[in-house]
Parts: structure tokens; C-alpha cells; sequence
């Protein structure tokens, strides 16, 4: 069986090494950038995700690049704690939770590719513009940016995995998947720093006006990230670019008061040699991910809030669950079908709950805080993290013995 991917982001690469070690061996990555390079800031990876790359031959190399994260701890804004709990291995799991570097990872992913699949899998400069299935085969069509000129690839499968933005998405819709924003926006920036409380803490400082998350992503490196809501006096943003640079004294200004004894946030964020600014944005729910032989996966297909640390993650078990499906299932098209009834409704559900940490949950656990009911703010985040965890699928119990989706010796 051939595959064509579209993205050799987290979700395309992961999705990539999982068909791979289910047999499949006609794997070409498609990616419409001239290079791969390393991008973007911090990102986690709870022990959900962590487990799957682990099972795909990756933990010893995440070790080496990943920060093991002890603790996630929220703050009030004036730097009182409400609540503290243990994560990763020091929660119980049977796999850490690693904060690292996205383009770290990505680079990680790359390599494990290229190693396994071939030098050749990653195709760049590949600008896909079009996508359908006919006769139970995907047609792309794409433009090759080095030699300015169509071209067309057909595979047996195809898995859209472009991003939020994502233009074989709306081609096999038909029309362009609209961004909803929620008008906050997201500052982010990486620090040479020290370290903080645990040496190995992700913190959540603030309220429903603004929020401040702070973590170590390498040895003497702080990422950091506000959230508040848009500024009206500034200029409009494009939806679903996370990489617009922002002076960072502007975004120094904001956390002018967040200054404490175990982390100067203002120093932190001011120290930092530059920053990006990324407007709040999802897409809604889909009905469908599965056209013919054609798949949606990541941000292609669930495109959601960045709260929880779950969107790389959720690409991750999309990869794992279709790669697994397209081994196991009777037929490619039972396979396609199997994977959107498992992961689109947990996925759906997944982006819903974003939208309501982004809102009314930090609202309430606020409200609470600042009439000094720390113990009932307590409880909330407990509750809510609780419900989280099991809908995102790493509660402690159930990731733990949960079967395993690796294959072995299993090709179609």
C-alpha cells in the first residue's frame, strides 16, 4: 500500500514512523516549505504522547533533549499558590512528561524518518493545491516551488496533515474551513535564565484577564507564554500564523507586576531576545475527516486552543490510531472508517474543552481566588484537571494499562 502525507510537521512525521513500524514501507512526506528548519518555542508532551513515541523507538532520544516535568503548579496574580500537582513519573505514570523545544522535536522526527524511511521520504518544497479520491486511489495535486511547476502525486492513502490552515482540507470540502477566535492572543518567547522552584516546574500564573505560563524546555533555557485579550488599539493579526514577531518590551509592559520571590516574570519575559505574537484561534468541530482515501489528522482535522498541552499530542495519537487501523482492519477503507469513529468524537470533545479553559473555567477558579476561597479554587482545578485528563486520554490508570497500538510484522 502507498501513502502520501501532506505535512511533515509533528502529526505528518509521527504518522510517518507509525506506518512504518505497522510494515508499511511506500511512505512519501510531502512538505510545502524549501527547508526544515527549527521553528517555533516551547511544547510539552504529557505521558499520553510520550508513551506513543516511546513505543515507536524514541524515548532514549526525548531523554537526552526533553526536560522530565515534575510539577504543575497555578498561581494567583499575586504569585500565591492555589493548587500543585505532581506529573509524569512523579505522578505515577510509566512514562515522563518531557517540556522541549518544538523544533527540537521536529528535528528528532525528521531524523528517525530519513534514518528509517530513506533520505528521500521528506519531499520539500512540495505546495499541495489540491486533493481528491477517485477509484480508490488519492490524487494530489501540487506545485514544486524549486522548479516553479504542477505536479501531481496518487497514493492508495492520503493523510492531510497541513496544519491549521490547511489547503487539502478545504479542498476536499470544498470551501475554506473559517478560524474562530476567541480575540485573546498568545505571546511567546524563549529565555537563557536559571532555574525556578523544582528546576523542573511548569507553572500557571494568573486570572480570566491574563495568564502567564512559564517552563524549562533545556538546561539554562525558560519558555514563557502570556495570554490576554487582544489589545484594541493594535492592528489586526493573521489567524493561524504562529510565528509574527512582537517587540518584546511591549510584551514586557503586561507583567510589569508579576515580580516574585521564586520568579521574576517581568525580568524573564524582558530578558528574552525575541518574541511572537499568535491570535487566539480553532476551527469548529468537524462532521467528517474521512473522504475516500483521503484522511485529515492534526490541526487539519481538530485545530484547537492551545490549553492543556494536548494539540501536538492529539496529532500524535491520530498518527498511532490510523497507522495501527491500516494494519489491523479488514480493508483500507474499514481502516478509514475505524479512525474516524475513534478519534474524531474524543478529538472534537478535546477542542471544546480548550475553548472552556480558555473562558469560563479560569473565570470561576479566579473568582474564587480573589475572595480568598483558595481551598475551593483548589477543588475546581483538581475537578477540572481530573475530567481533562480522562477525556484527552492520559488518566493515570487508564494510559497505564491501556493496549498498546503497536504492530508488528504486519504490512497490506
Amino acid at each position: 500500500m502507498s501513502v502520501a502525507i501532506i505535512g511533515a510537521g509533528v502529526g505528518g512525521l509521527t504518522a510517518a514512523l507509525s506506518l512504518h513500524a505497522a510494515g508499511q514501507e511506500d511512505i512519501l512526506l510531502l512538505e510545502a516549505a524549501r527547508e526544515i528548519r527549527d521553528v517555533g518555542v516551547g511544547i510539552n508532551l504529557p505521558p499520553h504522547a510520550v508513551r506513543e513515541l516511546s513505543e515507536l523507538g524514541l524515548g532514549d532520544a526525548l531523554e537526552k533533549v526533553g526536560v522530565p516535568t515534575k510539577e504543575l503548579a497555578y498561581y494567583d496574580p499575586k504569585g500565591q499558590l492555589i493548587w500543585a500537582e505532581p506529573r509524569g513519573l512523579d505522578a505515577g505514570y510509566r512514562w515522563p512528561q518531557y517540556s522541549i523545544h518544538r523544533g527540537t522535536l521536529q528535528r528528532l522526527l525528521v531524523d528517525a524518518v530519513r534514518e528509517r524511511l530513506g533520505p528521500s521520504a521528506i519531499r520539500v518544497a512540495q505546495r499541495v493545491t489540491g486533493i481528491s479520491s477517485t477509484n480508490n486511489r488519492a490524487v494530489i495535486a501540487a506545485t514544486d516551488l524549486f522548479e516553479d511547476r504542477p505536479v501531481s502525486y496518487t497514493a492508495d492513502v492520503a493523510i492531510c496533515a497541513d496544519g491549521i490552515r490547511s489547503p487539502s482540507r478545504d479542498s476536499l470540502y470544498g470551501a475554506v474551513t473559517p478560524l474562530a477566535s476567541n480575540g485573546w492572543v498568545m505571546y511567546r518567547g524563549v529565555t537563557r535564565a536559571g532555574p525556578f522552584l523544582s528546576g523542573r516546574s511548569m507553572v500557571i500564573i494568573g486570572d480570566e484577564t491574563q495568564r502567564v505560563v512559564v517552563y524549562p524546555i533545556a538546561d539554562g533555557v525558560i519558555n514563557w507564554l502570556l495570554v490576554r485579550p487582544k489589545d484594541a488599539t493594535r492592528a489586526e493579526t493573521e489567524l493561524g500564523n504562529w510565528n509574527l514577531p512582537v517587540p518584546t518590551n511591549v510584551i514586557a509592559e503586561f507583567v510589569k507586576d508579576y515580580r516574585f520571590d521564586w520568579l521574576d516574570v517581568h525580568h524573564l519575559v524582558s530578558s528574552s531576545s525575541e518574541s511572537y505574537e499568535y491570535p487566539m484561534a480553532d476551527i469548529d468541530p468537524l462532521p467528517r475527516w474521512i473522504f475516500g482515501r483521503c484522511a485529515l489528522l492534526g490541526d487539519a482535522a481538530h485545530a484547537m486552543y492551545p490549553f492543556g498541552s494536548n494539540g501536538a499530542s492529539q496529532a500524535i495519537l491520530d498518527a498511532r490510531v490510523l497507522a495501527y487501523e491500516l494494519a489491523t482492519a479488514a480493508t483500507t477503507d474499514d481502516a478509514l472508517r475505524a479512525y474516524d469513529a475513534q478519534r474524531r468524537p474524543v478529538a472534537s470533545e478535546v477542542q471544546l474543552a480548550n475553548r472552556r479553559q480558555a473562558g469560563d473555567v479560569m473565570a470561576r477558579v479566579s473568582a474564587l481566588a480573589r475572595s480568598g476561597a483558595h481551598g475551593d479554587a483548589k477543588a475546581e482545578l483538581q475537578d477540572v484537571e481530573r475530567r481533562y485528563k480522562q477525556l484527552a486520554g492520559f488518566d493515570v490508570d487508564a494510559l497505564n494499562t491501556r493496549k498498546s497500538w503497536s504492530v508488528s510484522d504486519v504490512s497490506r
